[in-house]
């Protein structure tokens, strides 16, 4: 058998795909795998060059490879694209990410370990029965529209809905209607106690983390986002600037540039959707304080009057971003700055 120095494992449920190469790229074989063979093929193996593609179950063969004294690394599914010669199939993908793994230049996924993907598994928990209990909501309220039953928005107004649907005094409601929507009423406060006890480990967890104790002094970032950040960014050490990690959450403009002509577009919308959302949430919450505050940064006060308000928020989480890098890598806990002081000659 020839010198394998590189191997790319194209991950599957049942059937897996391996690639090997030397050390020039000369390739040595490009077999399929059961699922139950994947760990005795590595074992058996000298260590070398592993790489694999980022995705659900990519961290844990990651770890359980690396046992066997391979050096492992994931590779963001995009950038493995390129490789790829005509079409797709397994054996096209394994050698893709055999090839892209080589690359000096090539941008690595950090391993994350049980607990990390735990935490995480916390959060998409939580963020999927928000948006199960907001579907249970429109519905409710679509229905209840349709007999001339409004409500004020927001989730706390939802009360007032369901106390009319057990009401069976209220002749609003015919019958068959009250059964069906009791049943949405009930599934509606079942989510809400769930959440609630997610939130609640959650914000137990964050107050036991040094890390995401500090993260929380940031205005606009609370429990949710500190605890987010901990979970989907292992090796913040990993971006070489507060810059880069912005760009990374997708909050900085797409560049479409050539021939010496800059042109910058729409926000890139890259890595994270649900750690963006919740940025730009956080950074919208403290514009709409800002707005009415007048002792609110002389900075949010210029930005808002020269941008729309979106577009403000944006700004905002992009600054919010940098400053979590920055209490990450260099420590310490965020400080408001100081407001300039006024000259004599200006006061008036």
């Amino acid at each position: 058998m020839k010198n394998v120095s590189t191997i790319g494992l194209d991950l599957a449920k049942n059937v897996f795909q391996v690639h090997g190469a030397e050390d020039d790229g000369t390739p040595v074989f490009n077999r399929k795998l059961r699922r139950s063979e994947v760990m005795k093929f590595f074992r058996e193996r000298p260590a070398c060059l592993v790489g694999m593609e980022a995705c659900g179950s990519s961290h844990y063969w990651a770890r359980e490879i690396a046992k066997f004294g391979h050096d492992v690394r994931l590779i963001p599914p995009t950038y493995v694209k390129a490789f790829v010669k005509r079409g797709k199939t397994d054996a096209a993908d394994a050698e893709a990410i055999s090839e892209a793994v080589t690359r000096k230049t090539m941008r690595f996924v950090p391993i994350k370990t049980a607990d990390q993907q735990a935490a995480a598994m916390v959060l998409k928990a939580r963020a999927l029965l928000v948006r199960q209990r907001t579907q249970a909501i429109n519905a409710l309220r679509a229905h209840l529209a349709e007999l001339g039953i409004i409500a004020a928005g927001g989730v706390a107004k939802v009360e007032a809905l369901i106390a009319i649907i057990r009401d069976d005094e209220d002749a609003r409601l015919p019958g068959p209607a009250r059964f069906a929507l009791s049943m949405l009423a009930e599934q509606i406060e079942a989510l809400t106690s769930q959440i609630d006890e997610l939130e609640r480990a959650i914000v137990t967890e964050v107050k036991r983390d040094e890390d995401a104790r500090r993260l929380t002094s940031i205005p606009g970032v609370g429990p949710i986002i500190a605890a987010t950040v901990k979970a989907l960014v292992p090796d913040p050490g990993g971006f070489k600037s507060a810059r880069h990690f912005a760009a990374w959450l997708g909050l900085t403009p797409r560049a479409h540039s050539s021939g010496g002509k800059e042109r910058l577009g729409k926000i890139s919308k890259m890595g994270n959707p649900e750690m963006r959302s919740l940025l730009v949430a956080g950074a919208t919450s403290v514009l709409r304080i800002a707005r009415s505050d007048a002792k609110a940064s002389p900075w949010l006060k210029a930005l808002l009057a020269r941008r729309p308000f979106k577009v403000a928020a944006v700004a905002l989480a992009n600054k919010m971003a940098r400053i979590i890098w920055a209490l990450l890598n260099k420590g310490g806990i965020y400080q408001q700055p100081k407001m300039p002081m006024t000259s004599p000659a200006t006061a008036g």
